[in-house]
């Protein structure tokens, strides 16, 4: 009887351990961070800047204390390393400037992408994440391609601020930029006004990370979020479902393919590709 649970005890170990060296591919296969094929163009002559958070605690309203987070890690490395594949300059933002954090959970192991595990080996892009630009201090007409990573702590200060909102008017206004975001980062374009005072994305095609994966995910205690301040903002607001939204994509070109936004962190690859092809056929 001693000899049958211990072999019964061994089945289950060996069968959970199968589980969980399975479960990034299992997750993959139902839509986290699907397979994308992207396409290298010859934009030596380019630059881009992406823009993040400066904050580093997931806390709720009144407190100041909480998990640590920041930008979600391929929200920033996956488009960091699609531009750089196709010879461009990239540079690195952030609303505080220095130091730009990096939520540790999207390290865990089932959410890695390979070019998170890129950029533990790139001490390059680890000193542009040390030493990112103050948003107040970035001349954003130098640049081709104007990105704002996403992650739980843009949802604390990217809308919130008037200078990185001024700054993606600039951007709107320069007719060689083209401006993009993913998930939370498009909150970074809820303060940009045009010449005559009005919201840049009123009446404008977009996405970003909906109110029901927030739900699912149990954190809807964050101050601010991209479905519901975009629609406040006058945009119309386009995303897709899944059982999840965590594994739903979409990625929305505005009419004037000026902006180009992914629903979250499944539309890393996509949007950049999507930003240099419009880069492309200017």
């Amino acid at each position: 009887m001693k000899k049958k649970i211990i072999k019964i005890i061994g089945l289950l170990s060996v069968l959970v351990l199968l589980f969980f060296i399975s479960l990034p591919t299992l997750l993959n296969k139902a839509g986290l961070h699907p397979e994308f094929e992207s396409k290298k163009y010859d934009f030596t002559n380019k630059k881009a800047v992406i823009i993040s958070t400066s904050h580093s605690t997931l806390n709720k309203p009144g407190e100041t204390t909480g998990k640590l987070t920041g930008v979600f890690a391929s929200e920033l490395t996956v488009p960091y390393y699609e531009f750089t594949d196709s010879g461009i300059e990239v540079d690195l933002a952030s609303i505080n400037g220095g130091t730009i954090p990096i939520d540790p959970e999207s390290f865990y192991y089932v959410v890695k992408t390979s070019s998170d595990d890129r950029y533990l080996e790139d001490q390059i892009l680890k000193e542009k994440v040390k030493n990112s630009i103050k948003i107040d201090e970035l001349e954003i007409d130098n640049y081709d391609l104007v990105f704002i990573a996403g992650g739980w702590g843009a949802a604390y200060d990217l809308g919130y601020s008037e200078i990185l909102g001024k700054k993606i008017s600039q951007a709107y206004y320069n007719p060689k930029s083209i401006i993009g975001g993913v998930c939370h980062g498009v909150l970074g374009f809820i303060n940009a006004k045009d010449s005559i005072g009005n919201l840049i994305i009123k009446n404008r095609r977009m996405t970003g990370v909906t109110d029901k994966q927030i739900k699912e995910l149990g954190i809807d205690f964050t101050p601010q979020h991209p479905e519901e301040e975009l629609i406040k903002a006058g945009a119309i607001f386009e995303s897709k479902t899944a059982i999840r939204d965590v594994f739903a994509n979409l990625t929305v070109v505005d009419d004037e393919s000026k902006f180009v936004t992914g629903q979250n962190q499944n539309a890393g690859h996509e949007t950049p590709q999507k930003m240099m092809e419009i880069l492309k056929n200017k």
